[in-house]
């Protein structure tokens, strides 16, 4: 699968390409009619192109084949941004693969506007209610199911415990003055408190993000994206929670040029014991590893703090996930290989060999990592979940949130003028 971080940055990449007159892929589609061998053939495009993943999942495909004689599974497997760009291709020419990658939100309600998408809800209902809940809500679209989760993460923070003890911090804050408070206190002990890939943009949304969850509510975030208007009070306060954490020159030297997964980067400075927490999904303990030493038991997590006042709670979450869309009118076979897919064999296998969070809860007992336990328990127990801004918005929109939060943080844009430039956009692309 390859960073999780990585698939959602090209996410708006390929979204962005929409309606270029790209050449329409030819030869998508199972052979449903069974042709003449009495064989269906079901295509399944995916995004798994890193080990170990890439062989996982073809051992998968062939397991499903053994026990399904008459069905063989053709795998297409494309970098996340060459899949993008595909798929953008073939939504413009009306004909998708059987079973696809999907992350719900903006996107796959494009192609189900577009009568692309079979709808799940009853064929999948006896085995997908199973599900942890919050990993099915991305593909929950008008109360329909449209997806079939396959994995799921949060975003929080995650710190370096020793630097913690080393500045008096007893324990990780849950209120945002709190949050505010162990800033200070690791800057007073000469400690770097926050790594952040600002060239990025997309690390900093999440702060702005889960502030207008926390000042606004989850629900208030849904309802601005139906107004097109997110200049409510809510979001306001948003910005300027933010404005009151930059004022304290939280973030590394350099961090304006500074990307996430670089040697000099954002998790590298975490991982290097040479700042104190970032804000990041639950791929942040390998990248960190992979960037820089890592850091072992000295590693913590912990959900973004409740704002005081507001109408969000602590366990309202911010995140994403992967999961399965199939076409419209694909075979019968392509439903079975979803739930072979989201099966608690298969997830058991996913989990163990792949580092994915189970999104079966049977399978919780192959998670070994403490910190991956902590973000499954704040899952498990999450009462709200929203899907990332550049995912769940349209692609404009998820573009300009970044984009002005990047301007708040620079100190360019005051928050007033994000929530007025988040609603320009969202305005023009009606």
């Amino acid at each position: 699968m390859g960073d999780p971080a990585l698939s959602r940055r090209g996410f708006l990449a390929a979204s962005a390409a929409a309606g270029l007159g790209m050449t329409a892929l030819s030869g998508c589609g199972g052979d449903s009619d069974g042709g003449s061998s009495g064989t269906t053939t079901i295509e399944w495009w995916n995004i798994s192109t890193t080990q170990p993943t890439k062989d996982v999942w073809a051992g998968l495909a062939k397991k499903f084949e053994a026990e399904n004689p008459k069905v063989k599974i053709k795998i297409v497997q494309l970098e996340n941004d060459a899949y993008k760009s595909k798929m953008t291709a073939l939504i413009a020419s009306g004909k998708l693969p059987d079973v696809f990658h999907t992350w719900g939100g903006g996107v796959l309600q494009q192609q189900v506007d577009a009568g692309l998408v079979e709808d799940l809800t009853e064929g999948t209902k006896p085995w997908a209610d199973g599900l942890l809940p919050v990993a099915k809500q991305p593909y929950l679209l008008d109360e329909k199911v449209y997806g079939i989760p396959f994995d799921i993460g949060m975003i929080g923070f995650w710190y370096n415990k020793a630097l913690f003890k080393q500045a008096g911090v007893s324990a990780p804050p849950t209120t945002w003055s709190g949050f505010l408070d162990v800033v200070r206190k690791l800057k007073s002990a000469g400690i770097t408190p926050l790594a952040l890939a600002g060239k990025e943009k997309w690390p900093g949304m999440y702060y702005w993000a889960y502030l207008a969850m926390r000042t606004a509510g989850v629900d208030a975030l849904r309802k601005a994206d139906e107004d097109k208007d997110f200049t409510g009070a809510g979001f306001v306060q948003a910005g300027q929670h933010l404005k009151d954490l930059v004022a304290l020159k939280p973030f590394q030297k350099g961090f304006l040029g500074a990307a996430y997964s670089t040697p000099t980067g954002q998790a590298a400075a975490v991982g290097n014991a040479k700042a104190a927490m970032e804000l990041m999904g639950q791929w942040a303990p390998v990248v960190e590893a992979d960037a820089g030493k890592g850091l072992g038991d000295d590693l913590g997590f912990f959900p973004f703090p409740a704002v005081e006042g507001g109408r969000g709670s602590i366990t309202e979450v911010f995140g994403g996930g992967g999961g399965h869309a199939v076409r419209k009118g694909a075979p019968q076979a392509a439903l079975d290989f979803l739930k072979f897919f989201a099966s608690q064999a298969t997830d058991l296998e996913l989990v163990k060999k792949t580092g994915v969070l189970p999104v079966v809860p049977a399978a919780e007992s192959a998670i070994t990592d403490p910190n991956i336990q902590a973000v499954q328990t704040q899952l498990k127990a999450a009462t709200g979940f929203q899907l990332y801004l550049d995912q769940a918005y349209a692609p404009a929109v998820g573009q300009e949130i970044n984009d002005s939060v990047a301007g708040l943080i620079a100190g360019s844009k005051s928050p007033q003028q994000v929530t007025e430039s988040v609603t320009k956009t969202a305005k023009e692309e009606q």
